[in-house]
């Protein structure tokens, strides 16, 4: 039912601030020129102070730029914060250079920038920024002023500990930042999908309140039309058989008479309407979800079960029905020639069971089935999308209280079945027409 949906602003929720990136870097400025002063000052290492603090001057000095420059919500292109980002690692690297290359224990922080970048900007350029970070690892266990130490005497680290150290940081960049990416990139991904959820659920509830706007324009628009019939029956009444007028003013009377009816039975139509919409019997609410999908060649099947007790009836809730009918719709889809539901209730339970005789969910995808951006359709597949219609049905059917399993048939290649139930207390007492939250 969703084919292709992007969510607005999602490129732009993806964009790093300016701010977050001059506030990380404050701190590291300050973290930087403690370290110096410590080493400097405290131990009486010989470091070269006013290297380290060139180099941390240059931060800073772009952090000033940046913030007098730009306002505080610019949000960065990738081009500009892979720039940014650059800068950082690079000024990492001079600061190591100048105090002992990766035999300083700092060093495996030149895992920070590719972490950030991983969070933010494109797998392309994080490699890219990676790949640049590992070539400054590499020249600094081989380039690199003596690590600071006691004065009159050299900290020299055997090759292998350079090796070990340079093995953690590349280690520490690879892992950290494809970490990070992924986890970005999921979150990311499931924001985007929720964002598609609310915005189909608007639309179905924008259709299913057109009912109470007709019936409101109905009451607002009868009083201008009582005034505008009874001018025009005065205006009859006054120019009597005057050629001139008497035929437009007879169809004037007679368009506002039929604007009468016509808004009467919207009136009536909504007032009729109103209780049987508001509340929905459980086999008059499978009715409704099946209707639109009998016409596709594909036979449904209602097989009633259990029924103990009344029949629950529960408030018309549209996201329940969009969600119910794009997994109907699902199963169509993969059917060869039947789909079948079964439905039971009890004292405790109200249940239904969707069934095709289609091929079944891939084994491999069948516990990630419900996904947002996971489908089981190839891309050159007539009406293939982004799997986000399954998510939206499972966020929507979930969301009114409900636990949603996706299972195959126990023979191999010969249907699947989805089981949605509710707590019958829930789906009684209108808990299906609230909007829970996620």
């Amino acid at each position: 039912m969703i084919q292709d949906l992007q969510a607005p602003g999602a490129a732009q929720s993806s964009q790093l601030r300016l701010t977050t990136l001059i506030r990380l870097r404050w701190m590291a400025i300050v973290g930087q020129s403690a370290a110096v002063i410590v080493v400097a000052y405290v131990l009486h290492f010989p470091v070269p102070v006013s290297l380290c603090f060139g180099l941390i001057a240059c931060s800073a000095w772009l952090n000033l730029f940046l913030a007098f420059r730009y306002p505080a919500t610019q949000r960065l292109g990738p081009g500009a914060a892979f720039a940014i980002l650059i800068f950082d690692a690079l000024q990492l690297a001079g600061l190591l250079y100048v105090t002992g290359g990766l035999t300083n224990p700092f060093s495996v922080l030149m895992a920070v920038p590719v972490v950030i970048s991983a969070t933010s900007l494109s797998l392309r350029l994080t490699i890219l920024l990676g790949a640049v970070t590992i070539g400054a690892a590499t020249l600094l266990a081989f380039l690199h002023y003596p690590l600071p130490w006691f004065p009159d005497s050299e900290l020299r680290m055997p090759f292998i500990y350079v090796a070990g150290m340079w093995m953690a940081v590349i280690s520490s960049i690879a892992f950290t930042g494809l970490y990070a990416w992924r986890v970005a990139e999921e979150a990311r991904l499931l924001a985007t999908a929720l964002t598609a959820t609310e915005l189909v659920l608007q639309r179905e509830q924008h259709l299913s309140a057109l009912d109470g706007l007709a019936a409101a324009a109905a009451h607002e628009l009868g009083t201008p039309l009582a005034t505008i019939a009874l001018v025009a029956k005065e205006m009859e009444r006054a120019l009597g058989q005057d050629p001139r007028y008497s035929e437009d003013v007879t169809l004037l009377r007679s368009q506002s008479e039929r604007c009468r009816e016509i808004l009467k039975r919207l009136t009536s139509l909504s007032s009729e309407g109103e209780a049987h919409m508001a509340r929905l019997p459980f086999t008059s609410l499978i009715e409704e979800v099946t209707a639109p999908h009998r016409d596709f060649g594909i036979a449904i099947k209602l097989e009633p079960g259990e029924r103990t007790g009344g029949e629950p009836v529960a408030r018309r809730n549209p996201g329940v029905l969009y969600g119910l009918g794009n997994i109907i719709e699902n199963a169509v889809d993969f059917a060869r020639e039947k789909v079948t539901l079964r439905w039971r209730w009890n004292e405790e339970t109200v249940s239904i069971d969707v069934i095709d005789d289609g091929p079944g969910f891939p084994p491999e995808i069948l516990d990630r089935i419900g996904e947002p951006y996971m489908t089981t359709r190839h891309a050159s597949e007539e009406g293939g999308g982004l799997g986000l219609g399954l998510f939206i049905a499972k966020t929507l059917v979930e969301r009114s209280g409900a636990t949603i399993r996706f299972a195959n048939s126990a023979r191999p290649g010969m249907g699947a079945t989805v089981g949605i139930v509710w707590p019958r207390n829930l789906f009684v007492t209108g808990g299906i027409g609230e909007a829970s939250p996620y």
